[in-house]
């Protein structure tokens, strides 16, 4: 009996606070298995945002194993291989990125940065809320994708409506 593929998954931000974070918690815990979530930042800010670990622990996911990294960690030889790579944010999407391993496929799935709101506690803890719910959608869409039989190119161009669709918050 074979062993069904894991996918290898990497969320790409600029600091590796709170979108990408929250995109590798939800791929672990919604996935069952079938994909590995990733994140890393190209500016890694160093700790993850607080509101991110409040919202995720808030909602039953796990927060111990999660680190705000830099994005060269998975372009180093013995870093896991990427399937796909997805930038989660605009700034990350328009830097020149590390040259990945095993040419994953790629998508920009923007989604509004949640730690750059400013104003109250309530107000942004709405911010996040709303990236977590836009990411929640994305990802249940990606999971649903019949991976092993489309075409790399049918698969990008599915990639790539996901991340057209479901920008607005619930």
């Amino acid at each position: 009996m074979n062993t069904p593929k894991v996918y290898n998954v990497l969320f790409l931000c600029t600091g590796n606070s709170a979108r990408s974070i929250m995109a590798e918690a939800i791929l672990n815990a919604q996935s069952a298995g079938r994909f590995r979530g990733h994140s890393a930042g190209s500016q890694a800010v160093g700790s993850v945002n607080p509101m991110t670990i409040d919202l995720l622990q808030r909602n039953h996911y796990k927060t111990d194993s999660l680190r705000s990294k830099n994005w060269d960690e998975f372009a180093v030889p013995g870093a896991p291989v990427m399937d796909f790579v997805f930038t989660v944010c605009d700034k990350a999407a328009a830097e020149v990125c590390p040259v990945w391993p095993g040419q994953p496929i790629s998508a920009h799935w923007g989604v509004a940065d949640p730690a750059a709101v400013t104003g109250s506690e309530e107000q942004r803890q709405r911010a996040f809320s709303d990236a977590f719910s836009v990411l929640s959608r994305r990802i249940s869409l990606f999971m649903c994708l019949p991976i092993d039989k489309l075409s790399r190119l049918a698969l990008t161009q599915e990639l790539q409506q996901i991340g057209r669709e479901s920008t607005a918050p619930v």
